[in-house]
């Protein structure tokens, strides 16, 4: 296998284990880097294996159903993987504080659904960056965070 494939084989683990129906958080012990940067525009940048277990933790608490699966054939280059997806989760679970744009009160009953593109850069089998570009505004307005114009 070429180290394209095989970067794909550990992203497509990653994208079912952490993003899938059900998290694993032994998948970050095993394909994060120690200090992985993970970072999308609803939320705070997260850094590390202890900060992205308890953004995943925090995440599904408030979405339980909360899922994202792919909506297209990963493509690498070198050390780089993207992914097209598609997902999301109703929060019937408690508070959740991490939009950059606001807080949601417990159990609001609202279900958001959309779609973004996500870079993963890997080295030495490793994922040491997942940079996401998403519908956000879709989904805050979903959420009840902001209204369309």
């Amino acid at each position: 296998m070429s180290k394209e494939d095989d970067n794909k084989a550990i992203v497509g683990r990653w994208f079912t284990e952490f993003w899938g129906d059900t998290y694993n958080p032994a998948v970050v012990d095993d394909l994060a880097a120690p200090d992985m940067l993970l970072q999308y525009s609803l939320h705070e940048p997260r850094r590390g294996h202890d900060d992205i277990k308890a953004f995943m933790a925090d995440f599904r608490e408030a979405f339980p159903d909360l899922s994202f699966a792919g909506a297209a054939d990963l493509i690498a280059e070198g050390d780089y993987v993207v992914g097209r997806w598609v997902g999301g989760g109703t929060h019937s679970g408690p508070a959740f504080g991490d939009f950059l744009i606001g807080s949601l009160p417990a159990a609001t009953g609202r279900t958001m659904r959309f779609t973004g593109t996500t870079v993963l850069r890997l080295e030495n089998g490793r994922i040491v960056e997942e940079i996401g570009l998403d519908d956000g505004v879709k989904a805050l307005q979903q959420l009840g965070l902001i209204r369309a114009a």
